[in-house]
């Protein structure tokens, strides 16, 4: 499926930029990369559009969770990044809109599960499932409140976080028509159903006929 190549864009974009700012080395290759001091920022177009070091142990909008909790929400962006890759390779034969619609958000999914599972063991501050994701796209707004909690300006995100939201966007925008063509789909394959149906009966006829 070529539209995977779009999945494989978000994860490497998303996993190129997070290493760029928490920083990395590779020793044996003597390559090493400082990337930005946790909770610095960097000021893009003025005091509104920054990159702003955070990280996320926990899901959106930067609800905490911890302990048994976090290996469940691992656990489970796994499972459904499993699930979105099946049911892409279902919908193979839908418009392509749909389907980059499920690759952006597979992409995001797996661009966080990545951070989830391999940080904490790669930058050794937690074990394997426990890592915490890299956020630092800064949006500075007036303040809000969502799910109970205030914020001074929006949520920091990263480049997964973007791909799933642009993902979904599109389901919502789009969802009659993807719905107008799975109807039709089906219209389509019941017409075929009664043309060979019919077929056969003629079929049958006529060798009655001739007998």
């Amino acid at each position: 499926m070529k539209v995977l190549n779009l999945t494989l864009v978000v994860v490497l974009l998303d996993q190129i930029s997070k290493l760029i700012v928490k920083g990395f080395s590779i020793p044996f290759l003597n390559i090493y990369f400082e990337g930005m001091e946790y909770g610095s920022s960097i000021n893009l177009v003025g005091d509104i559009f920054k990159f702003t070091f955070v990280e996320n142990p926990g899901m959106a909008f930067g609800i905490d969770v911890g302990g048994f909790a976090k290996l469940l929400l691992s656990l489970f962006s796994l499972i459904a990044s499993i699930a979105i890759l099946i049911y892409l390779y279902r919908m193979r034969d839908k418009k392509l809109l749909f389907r980059i619609s499920l690759a952006l958000i597979l992409g995001g999914a797996i661009g966080n599960l990545i951070d989830r599972f391999f940080y904490g063991v790669i930058f050794g501050y937690a074990p394997l499932l426990y890592g915490r994701v890299v956020d630092f796209i800064h949006v500075d707004t007036l303040g809000f409140t969502i799910f109970g909690k205030t914020y001074s300006s929006f949520p920091i995100f990263n480049i997964a976080d973007s791909a799933v939201t642009v993902g979904v966007a599109i389901l919502l925008i789009f969802h009659k028509s993807f719905e107008n063509d799975s109807k039709e789909n089906v219209s389509e394959s019941n017409e075929n159903k009664d043309l060979v149906i019919d077929g056969n009966s003629n079929r049958e006829d006529n060798k009655i006929s001739n007998n």
